[in-house]
């Protein structure tokens, strides 16, 4: 049994995805429907669709498409933290028809130029109301932002945060200022870390499952199975592999842990973090 903690669906008739307009991203650049998403992964019995863009649009979209699916069974939608408005945006969505399917919320946070952008007094206001909201918050940062997100957790400990891919090292780089970061943000038990991303951040043409183990050791060892959780970030994984390619590294990268972390990592902690 697998919970895919990190997807993503997109629709381009409905709404432009700006940020896979470069020549790169061509693999990507066109519509991700929930029934691709279940022909892709056959091996997954429930997943968490994420957001991929700061519209408020977005979030209902997701929440009517969870309502109707056999596998999508949480959704992780936006708001705009910095509103004085926050805590009414998540009451209306939480109270919306298929309210009850947002488990969290994310943000751009990488896209922010300020690196202390978490530290901002609206950003922490809106923090409070979604943990105060029962939500989860998705921290989808860079490195750098990293040290942001520690001082953030710190200050916010009634909050659930969720670290998005690793929070993004550079794989085949010297991984030992993320390394840090990273240790000094799981040292905080309101913190969790998703297993996923990583293959975008390494070679897109030239990765293999060693290049990757001293990020997994890393956020192994930081977070312990108990807080870690698999997430393929289909579609964005196609620019360096299929889903099966993915899933089968991180197979692999579990592999000489014991039968029930490893279950762990791959349904248990998603299922605790976002009530599935």
């Amino acid at each position: 049994m697998i919970v895919d903690a990190h997807h993503h669906l997109w629709d381009l008739s409905v709404r432009d995805q700006d940020w896979i307009t470069d020549p790169p991203m061509g693999v990507i650049r066109r519509s991700f429907l929930e029934s691709d998403f279940v022909a892709a992964a056959p091996e997954v019995s429930a997943s968490v669709l994420v957001q991929t863009v700061c519209v408020p649009e977005e979030t209902p979209e997701f929440l009517a498409v969870a309502a109707s699916s056999d596998v999508v069974s949480a959704v992780v939608g936006w708001v705009d933290l910095t509103s004085a408005g926050v805590a009414d945006s998540l009451a209306s969505l939480v109270e919306s028809p298929d309210g009850s399917w947002l488990r969290g919320i994310r943000h751009q946070v990488q896209g922010e130029a300020d690196p202390e952008w978490l530290c901002r007094k609206d950003v922490r206001h809106g923090l409070a109301a979604v943990g105060s909201a029962g939500l989860v918050y998705e921290l989808l940062t860079l490195p750098v932002q990293l040290p942001a997100a520690v001082r953030t957790a710190a200050a916010l400990p009634q909050v659930e945060f969720v670290v998005d891919h690793c929070s993004k090292p550079a794989v085949g780089a010297d991984p030992g200022e993320w390394a840090s970061s990273i240790r000094a943000l799981a040292a905080h038990e309101n913190v969790t870390c998703k297993l996923s991303g990583l293959v975008t951040e390494a070679d897109w043409e030239s990765w293999d499952v060693a290049a990757l183990r001293p990020y997994f050791e890393v956020v192994l060892d930081a977070f312990g199975p108990e807080r870690l959780m698999f997430g393929s970030d289909w579609p964005v994984v196609l620019l360096a592999a299929s889903y099966e390619e993915w899933l089968g590294a991180a197979q692999e990268l579990v592999s000489q842990l014991s039968a029930g972390e490893q279950d762990a990592i791959f349904a248990g902690t998603a299922r605790r973090v976002y009530g599935i």
